[in-house]
């Protein structure tokens, strides 16, 4: 019989490794859910940035063409 408690002991440390696994997966795959959420918020915000700096960029640029003459004139 020690074939078989040999075998008992193997599956048993398969088991315990695949349980082990399987909690290490759950924590991954929660890990990568909460980091996509936050890519995409970072996303978000760039392109709500990059549209708030367009503005501000051509409020700061001025076209001489357009401005009155100065008041000696």
């Amino acid at each position: 019989m020690p074939i078989a408690a040999t075998l008992e002991e193997r599956l048993t440390e398969l088991e315990v490794r695949f349980a082990f696994l399987e909690e290490t997966v759950a924590v991954l795959n929660a890990t990568v859910a909460t980091h996509d959420r936050v890519l995409g918020d970072m996303r978000e915000e760039f392109r709500r940035l990059r549209s708030e700096l367009g503005v501000v960029r051509s409020s700061l640029s001025h076209d001489p063409a357009t401005e009155p003459p100065p008041p000696h004139y």
